[in-house]
């Protein structure tokens, strides 16, 4: 601790993000990272925004990457907001519907962690509600007066998505009680169900989506919200409070021409759910538990080997998969998905560990 922090900084328990390594190459299973590029439109476009206009700043409202997503889903520029990825939607999204003085809210027991470090940064109360035996999210459980809901679907580290009805129904719920519903939809491309088309029949349900895993973009920062134009007005509110320049010329530039082609991006990302569709298979095939995941990685428990121990044993193979040391879950593994190749690589490590 030092003597200079404030209250606030000495009581956080900040987010820590999965390793990045410098020193030996490995096969990336840790991040969800797509393991394919990003459209060479992208590429074109950021190339082009690399010029002399660099030594202006980017405009502020982010239009020409607002009208392109609105476009997409067939809303209005007015009802979608972006930022510096959609850790920073999300984190302003708790700041701008979440109240220190109302009841707590509401995230699973199992779920992205960043969630508890927004509530502690923000001061915001918060209960945190047991998946199932199965892991999945039993929506029943809550339903009963809160501040809010924060919820991942498909679920993270799991991958286990929900029903929209299911989620529909919460955000019903919280229509009564003026509260929010914060619908993280970080993985919803590769094989869930997107809930954009219902934010004009539900004021409170703020759809909050990241360019970083579906558009092969995790190291240009993008994500983006989409609800009602008051829960955007609160949005910018937050942002303009800390920095009203979040996205910088080249990220709008690429970011655009992401959004703009979706043809290119259904296609590789139909190839990442064919591949967690046969490696889900085999690995159950060797004695792993595998659970059903419409993310773009597997959650996955090892035959009489600890999570510990086999995630070891990976990196010393050079494959880092992801490995939470925590309650329920200490035996599992979340691993992405990778090109076929890197997943052959994955699973004969896996053969060999197992003794299968």
């Amino acid at each position: 601790m030092c003597k200079y922090w404030n209250d606030r900084t000495q009581n956080l328990a900040p987010y820590i993000p999965g390793e990045q390594p410098r020193d030996r190459r490995f096969i990336k299973l840790n991040t969800n990272e797509n393991p394919y590029p990003p459209s060479p439109r992208v590429i074109e476009a950021i190339k082009e925004a690399a010029g002399i206009e660099l030594r202006l700043y980017p405009d502020p409202a982010c239009t020409s990457l607002r009208a392109a997503i609105a476009e997409r889903y067939g809303v209005k520029p007015e009802q979608v907001f972006v930022g510096n990825g959609s850790d920073e939607v999300l984190g302003f999204a708790f700041g701008a519907f979440f109240a220190d003085h109302d009841p707590p809210i509401l995230f699973p027991d199992i779920t992205y962690s960043f969630y508890s470090v927004y509530a502690g940064l923000w001061g915001i109360p918060y209960r945190t509600i047991p998946l199932a035996d199965d892991f999945s999210i039993t929506v029943s459980d809550y339903v009963f007066p809160s501040g809010g809901i924060a919820i991942p679907n498909p679920n993270a580290p799991t991958g286990i998505p929900l029903a929209v009805n299911e989620v529909l129904s919460l955000a019903k719920c919280l229509e009564k009680q003026n509260k929010v519903l914060i619908l993280d939809e970080a993985y919803i491309e590769f094989g869930g169900d997107s809930a954009i088309r219902h934010i004009d029949d539900y004021e409170n349900l703020l759809v909050v989506r990241t360019l970083s895993k579906s558009a092969s973009l995790a190291g240009l920062r993008v994500g983006y919200a989409v609800g009602s134009e008051n829960l955007i007005e609160g949005l910018c509110r937050i942002r303009d409070s800390f920095n009203s320049y979040t996205l910088d010329r080249l990220a709008l530039a690429g970011a655009t021409a992401a959004i703009r082609d979706a043809d290119y991006y259904a296609e590789i990302n139909n190839k990442v759910i064919a591949t967690r569709k046969r490696v889900s298979q085999i690995l159950a095939e060797l004695g792993f538990t595998v659970l059903p995941s419409a993310a773009n990685f597997v959650f996955i428990k090892a035959p009489n080997i600890s999570g510990a121990d086999v995630s070891s044993e990976l990196r010393g193979r050079g494959i880092l998969v992801r490995h939470f040391d925590k309650a329920r879950i200490a035996d599992f593994l979340r691993v992405s998905i990778g090109t076929d190749e890197e997943m052959d690589t994955f699973l004969s490590a896996c053969r060999t560990i197992t003794g299968n």
